[in-house]
């Protein structure tokens, strides 16, 4: 058997740099896995993928309406959740056998407000659980509902009452993660972020990932969904970071 975080862990695609920030700021944006001339199908392939969807994996929030699965919805996504330097991310951060424990569609609808500031998993005494990805389908701007953060939240010991009360409010240093179409954001699941407000006319899209630690519970169980399709065509990298 391949001893797959080791493997991973030996890449070098994700530069010092991008690793210094998600140490110390919390997350980091880089270029994401598909080539600029491959965003338009990336981006079709998306709206034909929600549209198709069942109510089963459909979520709708008071900002945002979630598609679940999108391991199984197409060929185009497979290699959002193998990219390497999202991988190496999670070596550095969580520090031990990691595997995928969601990735969804999120569209912010036009004109919603901003979520409050959260964090996805709290840091424990074995360190941080989580690394999260974001791929920009759509350019994230500071009019559209792009992701702030509040950088080196996530080394905290202590968490000011102003921002555990649900603060949706601008937070002092908030930082705007903006980007091009394509784009990727990696975050620590411990930092505190949210979306801010989609002031646009416009829905703002987006494809959305999270690994934990290998024994940790995930968000879906993605084995039990796997369709025969899907396990025909990923790799044997994939495999292992879905638990199959």
């Amino acid at each position: 058997m391949h001893d797959w975080f080791s493997i991973i862990g030996a890449g070098g695609e994700l530069s010092a740099g991008a690793i210094h920030d998600l140490r110390d700021v919390g997350f980091v944006v880089i270029p994401g896995p598909v080539a600029p001339e491959g965003l338009a199908q990336l981006a079709a392939a998306y709206d034909s993928a929600v549209a198709l969807a069942s109510s089963d994996d459909l979520g709708v929030g008071s900002t945002t309406t979630r598609v679940h699965d999108f391991v199984n919805r197409g060929s185009e996504f497979d290699e959002l959740y193998i990219y390497q330097p999202v991988l190496e991310a999670c070596c550095r951060i969580i520090e031990q056998p990691f595997k995928l424990s969601t990735m969804h569609a999120r569209t912010l609808r036009p004109h919603s407000q901003a979520q409050a500031l959260h964090v996805d998993f709290k840091r424990d005494p074995n360190g941080y659980p989580m690394i999260g990805f974001i791929l920009m389908v759509d350019e994230f701007r500071s009019d559209n509902g792009a992701t702030r953060f509040v950088p080196g939240s996530h080394k905290w010991a202590v968490i000011p009452d102003d921002l555990a009360n649900d603060c949706v409010a601008d937070y002092e240093n908030q930082v705007v993660a903006c980007g091009a179409a394509g784009s990727m954001i990696v975050y620590n699941g411990s930092v505190w972020h949210g979306h801010t407000a989609n002031s646009s006319g416009d829905p703002r899209r987006s494809i959305q990932g999270a690994f934990i630690r290998r024994e940790a519970r995930s968000w879906v169980n993605l084995p039990s969904r796997m369709r025969p399709e899907t396990l025909a065509r990923i790799s044997p990298l994939a495999r292992y970071l879905l638990d199959i």
